[in-house]
C-alpha cells in the first residue's frame, strides 16, 4: 500500500510537473502555436481542393494557378514551421 502514502506521490509527481514547466519555460506557448500551424494547414489544403475543384469544372477565373500556388505555398509553410517548432 506504498501507493497510498501522499509523501511517496508526492515524489513521484514532483518531478513529471517540474519537467513540463522546464519545457513550457524553454518553448513557450508551443501547443497554441502547433494549433495554428494545424488550423492554417487544413486551411490551405480545404483551399486549394476547392481551387482544384473549380479548375476541373472550368468556373475558375483566369486568376487559378496563382491562387493555388499561394494556397499551396500556405501548407508547405505550415509544415515547415511544424518541423522547425518541433527543433
Amino acid at each position: 500500500m506504498a501507493a497510498n502514502n501522499p509523501k511517496e506521490q508526492a515524489e513521484v509527481t514532483q518531478p513529471t510537473l517540474r519537467d513540463r514547466l522546464q519545457a513550457e519555460a524553454k518553448a513557450p506557448y508551443r501547443g497554441l502555436r502547433r494549433v495554428f500551424y494545424a488550423v492554417f494547414a487544413a486551411s490551405g489544403l480545404m483551399g486549394a481542393f476547392i481551387l482544384g475543384l473549380k479548375g476541373l469544372a472550368g468556373t475558375a477565373g483566369d486568376d487559378l494557378a496563382q491562387n493555388l500556388a499561394l494556397q499551396i505555398g500556405v501548407v508547405v509553410l505550415m509544415i515547415t514551421l511544424w518541423r522547425w517548432d518541433r527543433g
